[in-house]
């Protein structure tokens, strides 16, 4: 819950988010609604929880940009009951952004810390997600297929894993390359085989990472 001075921080917040061209209602209250003050610490809450930033939270990861969980919230076109796959759970941020949508979502964490800080405030806010330790680039296919797939990290190219877990008319939405900034991909799955790829101009991701030990994928 928010207390007014979060939500004064948080209703001008979400103006900005308007302003910079945000359309979806449902998106824009569901910002509204996630309480990204308690994913800081308190010395840093007032100043940095409801700007329009990215902001460290260890591990050389990021609590992502308001307008970047926006604009790929927008993408999805979620609609209550969506099963979808997260991949780089990070703070847990884009997760409750989705759950707040009404999405059911399955999100996958690179880092052990960071999935044991997300379980922690995800489930402590009563968000319902499911969340797996391990490598995003496999997905994971027990649950699949999904209405949508979203990638909160830089991905030096598009897993076909992924592509291939979206049910048919699935979205994917992806930030691609291997530099510093990345392009920002919505690919739609056409049929058994085909797929529709837009792109959506430059965004900055923190590296998608794979290759790691003690976990288990299915």
């Amino acid at each position: 819950m928010k207390n007014n001075k979060y939500k004064g921080l948080c209703s001008k917040l979400v103006a900005h988010l308007k302003e910079k061209g945000i359309k979806d209602q449902k998106v824009l209250n569901a910002i509204s609604s996630t309480p990204r003050h308690l994913l800081f610490d308190l010395v840093f809450r007032d100043k940095f929880a409801y700007q329009d930033i990215a902001f460290p939270i260890g591990e050389n990861q990021t609590i992502s940009q308001p307008y970047t969980v926006a604009f790929q919230s927008e993408l999805l076109h979620v609609k209550r009951g969506d099963k979808i796959l997260e991949i780089g759970t990070g703070s847990g941020y884009q997760t409750a952004v989705l759950c707040e949508l009404g999405a059911k979502v399955f999100s996958i964490e690179r880092q052990k810390s960071l999935f044991q800080s997300a379980k922690l405030f995800l489930n402590q806010n009563n968000y319902r997600a499911q969340l797996f330790f391990g490598d995003g680039f496999l997905g994971k296919k027990v649950f699949a297929p999904y209405d949508s797939v979203i990638v909160t990290c830089g991905a030096p190219y598009v897993p076909e894993e992924l592509k291939d877990q979206l049910k048919l008319g699935g979205r994917l939405v992806i930030p691609v390359g291997e530099g510093d900034v990345q392009q920002m991909m919505l690919i739609q799955r056409l049929n058994e085989s085909d797929y529709k790829e837009t792109v959506y101009g430059e965004f900055k991701f923190v590296p998608m990472l794979k290759n790691i030990n003690n976990y288990k994928s299915v």
